[in-house]
């Protein structure tokens, strides 16, 4: 259900969204205008039991490449590809670490906002040293800033009135160097559930507050913010015939307002790093 009065229909009715995986959907859609909020913003839940996650890295974040995965998706990848999304600021921004492919590409920082993919492709997210840990099977983490939730709550952070620690946002009409940002802007966020699945919002006109609150009424226990700011936030599901690979003509946007598009994983030029959930082979 929608926080307050339905302000669109649909709003609060979770859909399907991708290609089914084992006879099914793995990913369900839906919108919800926040507290307080105008405008909505879009959810996705994902059934981390049918998809299995990989970290892409970019030349622009982490940098220190090359990477075996990076941009475009390739054909190989795109048979089994269900969705991908953002991943967070560049690492000079993002306040933490970036670990992939066996190699520390910046130092993990304690208690950091960290999305952990293991080598079986299932993931977990949380503080790192806390949360979540380094182990021989995780394959990649990516750290940015300090948990958004926690405890299936809105952190303390998050409701803080000195939003400016969560990045520099465009102003309201304009992203340009020397400009006052707003606080209400493009963010988009991750979380997941107690029962492991994943959660991702995004929205043209949030707060760090309400992107956490977006995430707990969808059900998260733990949460992060990825990117911000109208360029970045991009989830995208993709649907194609049976047999047939992901491609931008079958791929289709979570919300029709982002920017980016189902295009942009498959861009040699796309340098910012991002994540891939794919189906598992079917028992």
């Amino acid at each position: 259900m929608p926080f307050a009065a339905d302000r669109g229909r649909g709003a609060g009715a979770w859909t399907p969204a991708g290609r089914a995986v084992g006879g099914g959907p793995a990913v369900y859609q839906t919108t919800l205008v926040p507290p307080g909020g105008i405008q909505p913003a879009g959810i996705a839940w994902l059934d981390t039991g049918l998809l299995s996650a990989r970290l892409y890295s970019g030349s622009v974040s982490p940098g220190g490449g090359p990477y075996r995965y990076t941009a475009p998706v390739l054909p190989a990848q795109a048979r089994t590809l269900v969705a991908a999304f953002n991943g967070g600021f560049k690492m000079n921004d993002a306040h933490g670490g970036y670990y992939t492919e066996g190699r520390m590409i910046d130092p993990l920082r304690p208690g950091a906002a960290s999305l952990v993919i293991y080598a079986d492709g299932t993931m977990n997210l949380g503080a790192w040293g806390s949360d979540v840990t380094m182990t021989p099977q995780v394959a990649s983490v990516r750290q940015n800033l300090a948990p958004l939730v926690a405890d299936g709550r809105p952190t303390v952070r998050a409701a803080s009135a000195n939003w400016q620690q969560w990045g520099s946002t465009c102003a309201a009409t304009s992203c340009g160097h020397g400009i006052p940002g707003v606080e209400h802007q493009w963010r988009s966020g991750l979380g997941i559930a107690a029962d492991g699945a994943l959660i991702y919002t995004a929205g043209p006109d949030l707060d760090p507050l309400q992107l956490a609150q977006l995430l707990v009424r969808a059900g998260a226990v733990r949460g992060m913010e990825l990117d911000i700011n109208p360029a970045w936030p991009v989830f995208a599901t993709y649907d194609p015939p049976p047999g047939a690979p992901a491609a931008p003509s079958n791929g289709r946007k979570l919300l029709s307002s982002t920017t980016p598009g189902p295009a942009t994983f498959f861009e040699a030029s796309w340098a910012r790093d991002f994540v891939t959930m794919s189906a598992r082979p079917v028992r």
